[in-house]
């Protein structure tokens, strides 16, 4: 069976039947992230009433925070494996179990120790979903709309970052306050964790009726199968040249499949390092503070706790409207430019934190910011997540589904994914002594890591706007390659 006929110069526009149908897909796939937002944030609302609860130490309460961190780490690195194995949407399915599970034992937890266990075990399915999604979406999106598709993945995890500070909203002010009793006896902190079964069970809806990826069912000889997914994906006078691609494309890593990560940097080879070093950056400026600890920083610095959870929803609002802006200018402006903006709007902003917390007076639950310092803080915290949620956000995990060559792709992206994982656990596990010890020195510290990223995109980061995959690859690899794009 051949193809014949004309591709139509819009056929992959969001305009066509053809992108909106893998703009659907890529909806759907992202839902994964949404898990990623909401479970991240939720704890947001819950912590204050957790460590009273509980009476933990500061240490012990940015671990119970941060430990689902270490779990999406080891959900990183074997669904590559794993979705090889058995395919992108049962992969998907497990994801969306996983935090079902963790949503109830959560909400459910008697102890600190089967806290810390239902996180860790929605972090694992929360970090397969973090690798399994973007590569599903990479693998039905065509080039000229992929960087917009891809950076679905973060404007899914803005989202589910709102709607886990509005449902804390919510619940605290209807019960009164987090540790107050809400309905059937259960306080409202522990109905935050609680409502999360909601997307779990969508997110598991949605890959029990998707197709399953074309790549995976090609390289498992089902091309029939492959061919009925991309005829609703590509043009006819497309299909064929689409499907030998991917078939050859396969064989190669077939040929390639004991690819090693190893290289001469330090152990491994130095386009692993960078997709490593862009997510520890990514995490390092310190953008979880903001989503985890929110509530407690603008209680700290006298809002009280009604007040509080709704400056943290307006934040999250302002993450998803600059995140679609992002996506709107990812395929239209490139990557690098956006990246040195964001890194130097956020260098700028938190900054400006780390100078008005340094007129912080009183002490403990008696901090407070005299005026003009408490407006300028929450200014700059805003101007923060501007910066971020434009740029090193959403850019981040389009560069990740760029940069590696086919032979190593999954490996290295489950392994720049799990740094990710480690690096958002240092930060948020940390930040509560942190905080304790000196506010100022902490913001001056991710100010500092802002200021590296813009120094480490302008250095080592090409551009690679409107590429194949194959052309982006010899960026990384060879230091004067042609920097050719294609229309």
């Amino acid at each position: 069976m051949s193809s014949t006929g004309t591709i139509p110069a819009n056929a992959f526009s969001m305009k066509s039947p053809f992108g909106r149908r893998a703009a659907t897909l890529s909806i759907a796939a992202a839902v994964g992230g949404f898990l990623f937002g909401f479970d991240s944030s939720v704890i947001n609302g819950a912590v204050d009433a957790i460590e009273g609860n509980f009476e933990l130490s500061a240490f012990l309460t940015g671990f119970v925070v941060a430990v689902a961190l270490l779990g999406c780490a080891v959900g990183a690195l074997i669904a590559g494996g794993l979705s090889d194995r058995w395919g992108r949407l049962r992969v998907m399915m497990l994801g969306a179990v996983m935090f079902f599970v963790s949503s109830v034992g959560s909400a459910l937890t008697f102890s600190v120790p089967d806290l810390i266990l239902w996180r860790v075990i929605g972090g694992i399915g929360i970090g397969i979903a973090s690798v399994v999604a973007p590569a599903y979406i990479a693998e039905i999106s065509p080039r000229q709309i992929r960087g917009a598709l891809a950076s679905l993945q973060q404007l899914a995890i803005t989202l589910g970052i709102f709607a886990a500070l509005l449902s804390d909203a919510v619940l605290a002010n209807t019960a009164g306050g987090a540790t107050e009793q809400l309905w059937w006896g259960m306080a409202a902190w522990r109905w935050m964790f609680l409502i999360g079964v909601i997307p779990a069970a969508v997110y598991g809806i949605l890959a029990f009726v998707m197709p399953e990826s074309p790549r995976y069912l090609i390289a498992k000889g089902r091309k029939d199968e492959a061919r009925e997914v991309f005829t609703r994906l590509v043009p006819p006078a497309d299909l064929d040249k689409t499907i030998n691609e991917i078939t050859s494309a396969i064989e190669t890593d077939r040929k390639n499949q004991g690819a090693s990560l190893r290289g001469p940097v330090l152990g491994l080879q130095g386009i692993v390092w960078v997709g490593i070093i862009l997510s520890v950056f990514q995490q390092f400026v310190g953008i979880n503070v903001i989503f985890y600890y929110s509530t407690t920083l603008w209680r700290a610095v006298g809002f009280d706790e009604s007040n509080s959870l709704t400056i943290s929803v307006f934040t999250s609002v302002t993450n998803v409207v600059v995140t679609l802006i992002a996506i709107w200018l990812v395929d239209r402006v490139g990557r690098k430019p956006i990246l040195l903006t964001g890194s130097a709007l956020m260098a700028v902003s938190l900054g400006a934190m780390a100078l008005s917390f340094s007129f912080a007076q009183g002490t403990g639950s008696d901090v407070s910011l005299p005026a003009p310092w408490g407006t300028i803080a929450l200014i700059s915290a805003n101007i923060f997540v501007v910066g971020f949620g434009a740029s090193w956000g959403p850019l981040v995990w389009v560069l990740l589904g760029e940069i590696f060559p086919s032979r190593i792709r999954g490996k290295a992206l489950g392994v720049a994914a799990a740094a990710q994982w480690i690096a958002n656990f240092l930060i948020t596990v940390s930040f509560p002594a942190m905080s304790a010890w000196s506010l100022p020195l902490t913001y001056l510290m991710y100010a500092i890591f802002a200021a590296l990223s813009f120094a480490y995109v302008a250095w080592k980061i090409p551009e690679t706007k409107g590429m194949e995959l194959e052309q982006t690859e010899t960026l990384f690899t060879k230091k004067k390659a042609p920097a050719r794009s294609t229309s």
